[in-house]
């Protein structure tokens, strides 16, 4: 596939790379599918941990760019692979260092992208352990939401992701998420009076 791809300038690469990060919005998190609610698209994902890569470096005084970088690209791949759970890894095997430099080639973008997902991967910066961390708490929160709309097997899939936690300040985040109520940050964030009031209208109206 990549053989019709080499004659294809920078710029023209650089086009097909942004279509193929596009792809992310339509490739779905599959393991929603077992826990029976629950959905996102991998670019809704990734999106969160990039900002969950953010605020935990922050908290660890770790490099955020790295970290965020790591978190921003660490499911690139699955444009080309598509997301595969913890059960399909059992029967299928996806290339994703090779699916990620055919996606990064002719981009110019090689030598600064593959570098953080070798990274990661390696998993012995505690900028990669934060960026992994990250990529758990994402699908925390998610279970943390389900479980409170009432899908009992949630917490049962909760306590195995907290277990996965390799760093303190994703434990301590981790530990905060459980017992905090997902809607609680919309619910008691307006005064009291918006509720009070007729379809939340300020008091001169």
């Amino acid at each position: 596939m990549m053989k019709n791809m080499k004659n294809r300038d920078k710029m023209t690469r650089l086009a097909d790379f942004l279509f193929e990060v596009g792809m992310l919005r339509k490739t779905p998190r599959t393991g929603y599918q077992f826990l029976g609610t629950g959905s996102e698209s991998v670019a809704d994902h990734s999106y969160r941990v990039a900002v969950l890569g953010y605020v935990l470096a922050d908290m660890a005084g770790a490099d955020m760019a790295r970290t965020v970088f790591m978190c921003l690209f660490h499911d690139l791949h699955e444009a080309r692979t598509g997301d595969f759970n913890y059960v399909n890894r059992i029967y299928n095997r996806s290339y994703r260092d090779r699916s990620l430099r055919h996606t990064l080639a002719g981009t110019g973008l090689e030598d600064k992208i593959f570098p953080h997902w070798e990274e990661l991967e390696e998993c012995e910066t505690i900028e990669s352990k934060l960026a992994q961390d990250a990529d758990q708490l994402d699908f925390i929160l998610n279970l943390k939401e389900e479980l409170d709309m009432g899908n009992r097997y949630a917490g049962q899939w909760l306590e195995s992701a907290i277990k996965r936690l390799r760093t303190e300040e994703g434990q301590q985040l981790a530990d905060k998420i459980a017992e905090t109520d997902h809607k609680d940050w919309w619910y008691l964030g307006p005064p009291p009076s918006w509720w009070e009031n007729k379809n939340g209208l300020d008091d001169e109206d």
